[in-house]
């Protein structure tokens, strides 16, 4: 059975060789559908042999069903950008796909946060859908935290990838940004609202979630720093969804 590699870029020359690195001769295929880059993204994709295509961006969940659709196998593994696949996990793809019992395999996911593993809370080894027979499935077409549609079994492998999500604090913030956009957006489509009691208290209840509960203070200072960021993006997710409903609302009443 062949494997396809597939990934979706945008300037990110910081970690994209270290992915590349990770899967070259073993992936079958490696597609890269890009969104306009403007570093050496795509230069690196096509050294290593890349199949390499552009596509505007316009969000996580059609970028990737349009990336799948471009690989020529049907067992489709999804890497991020910033994502290194360990030779552990590679071993146990080739021998999971032989198998005719399952149609798709949750991956688990750990995050390397400013410069360290997160060995404690759900950022250790977090499974996500991202090994699939497309025959069987695709992404949804949400705009962030996008999904894997299957019509079909799912086991969990054991071996995991390396998440490099941020090169420091200021990148962060940047991608919280963006992020809590396209989530306000995706809650608005949805019909949520926004009420003032629930702004004044995404904080408070996700920093507790997410410290005490996820148990992000044993991974010490940087357990607390993840805690904090992730209290700053739902707030301000929420604050931009109240902030999408008022215009919307104001857009109705001048009409």
């Amino acid at each position: 059975m062949k494997v396809s590699v597939v990934i979706i870029t945008l300037n990110n020359v910081r970690t994209i060789r270290q992915v590349l690195e990770s899967i070259k001769g073993w992936a079958d295929e490696i597609v890269v559908v890009d969104s306009g880059s403007t570093d050496e993204t795509i230069k690196i994709a096509n050294e290593f042999g890349c199949k390499t295509q552009y596509r505007k961006f316009d969000g996580f969940g059609t970028q990737k069903h349009f990336a799948v659709n471009q690989a020529q196998n049907d067992w489709i593994l999804i890497v991020d950008s910033d994502e290194v696949v360990s030779e552990e996990l590679k071993k146990e793809i080739g021998i999971a796909i032989q198998s005719a019992e399952y149609q798709g395999y949750m991956i688990p996911n750990t995050l390397v946060f400013l410069g360290e593993v997160m060995r404690f809370g759900r950022e250790y080894k977090m499974p996500h859908l991202r090994l699939f027979n497309r025959k069987f499935g695709n992404y949804n077409d949400r705009e962030v935290h996008e999904d894997v549609v299957l019509d079909g079994k799912i086991a969990t492998l054991k071996n995991h990838v390396l998440h490099y999500s941020y090169a420091d604090l200021a990148e962060v913030f940047q991608k919280m940004n963006n992020y809590s956009s396209r989530g306000a957006n995706e809650l608005f489509k949805k019909g949520k609202k926004a009420s003032l009691l629930k702004v004044v208290t995404k904080f408070p209840i996700t920093f507790f979630t997410e410290y005490f509960i996820r148990l992000n203070f044993l991974n010490g200072y940087r357990g607390f720093v993840w805690a904090f960021t992730q209290s700053v993006y739902a707030t301000m997710k929420y604050l931009k969804l109240r902030e999408i409903t008022r215009e919307y609302f104001n857009d109705r009443l001048s009409e």
